[in-house]
């Protein structure tokens, strides 16, 4: 759609390398338990990032594909806030310390890097070959939305992830954490370290969490520069914002019902874009306008009726941790 060149795709790649050195090394360096404060300045720095990168598409390929940077970041941001839940529920109920939790997660991005490029490549071709498709995702992610809304209140539980229980079956796990270790050697054979099942049940929740996303944001825009960076920008700073919002998720109680509605709104879009064309600045408003809805009802209602506290990012759980073979 677009005609992007090397040069775009070389720097992408390598603002995101740097992005990648700069969590590892600096952001995120040992095995200390994350401050608030910390995380959120570092939210601050990956989302200037990315704006700052859509500054450049907008000077390397103009408005159009800009708004579209912008508008597939804002959906597929606000689409991983609410994955947080289940980051949540997943490191409460391995009881994995907070000082933990941000090694499992940087190699979760890495991973998260990769999957997304084969969704989306795979999702953008299917469109180009198969216009028909268009209408699949579009009702997809109607019945998506609609799943979002009556599975507000579910509660996760992760050991009936059947990776998870094929892991265990099959493989050796150590009954305790060997500091950030995933693998260690014990009685001269090596031994995954519960991590390992964290990673497991992280990366299935993100391939789960890309059936939604992707098609989500292919109704944006079928150009997979533009969907690509906008994906990989929106997972750089999860790290940081997860710990962020570890504490604020209890505030933002009414935004599955913003998701929805955008949810919603690009399925709709979909199925009817051979007979009505919805402009990409009206598509940002709608959007735009549904997410701050939601996220302004909820602070609102949190002000006057203050909900129970969260599970917590260190790693507390109401529910017994996991028995490992």
């Amino acid at each position: 759609m677009f005609e992007e060149s090397w040069l775009e795709w070389a720097v992408f790649a390598a603002v995101v390398g740097i992005a990648l050195l700069v969590d590892l090394l600096v952001a995120n360096r040992g095995d200390r338990e994350p401050r608030f404060r910390a995380a959120l300045a570092w939210s601050c720095v990956w989302i200037s990032t990315a704006l700052a990168f859509n500054g450049f598409v907008y000077w390397r390929l103009g408005l159009e594909p800009a708004v579209n940077f912008f508008t597939a970041y804002l959906v597929e941001e606000s689409l991983s806030i609410d994955n947080l839940f289940v980051f949540l529920a997943i490191f409460g109920y391995f009881r994995i310390p907070a000082s933990y939790q941000r090694r499992v997660l940087f190699w979760g991005v890495l991973t998260a890097i990769i999957l997304r490029g084969l969704f989306i490549f795979g999702g953008t071709m299917l469109l180009k070959y198969f216009h028909w498709m268009f209408y699949v995702f579009g009702l997809f992610l109607i019945f998506t939305a609609w799943k979002l809304l009556r599975s507000h209140d579910e509660e996760v539980d992760p050991g009936k992830n059947p990776l998870i229980r094929f892991a265990q079956k099959h493989f050796r796990f150590t009954s305790e954490l060997h500091g950030h270790a995933f693998f260690v050697k014990e009685a001269g054979r090596w031994s995954a370290t519960p991590l390992v099942l964290v990673l497991i049940a992280i990366e299935f929740t993100d391939v789960l969490f890309a059936t939604d996303s992707v098609p989500a944001v292919l109704g944006i825009s079928d150009d997979v520069f533009i969907i690509y960076s906008s994906n990989i920008f929106a997972i750089l700073g999860l790290r940081s914002l997860y710990f962020v919002l570890a504490k604020l998720l209890v505030q933002i109680r009414f935004l599955n019902y913003g998701l929805a509605g955008v949810l919603a709104f690009i399925g709709l879009k979909m199925t009817l874009s051979d007979f009505f064309h919805v402009p990409v600045l009206a598509s940002l408003g709608v959007i735009g306008g549904l997410l701050a809805v939601s996220v302004i009802a909820s602070l609102v209602v949190a002000h006057r009726h203050p909900a129970p506290t969260p599970p917590q990012a260190n790693g507390e759980a109401a529910t017994p941790p996991p028995v490992l073979p």
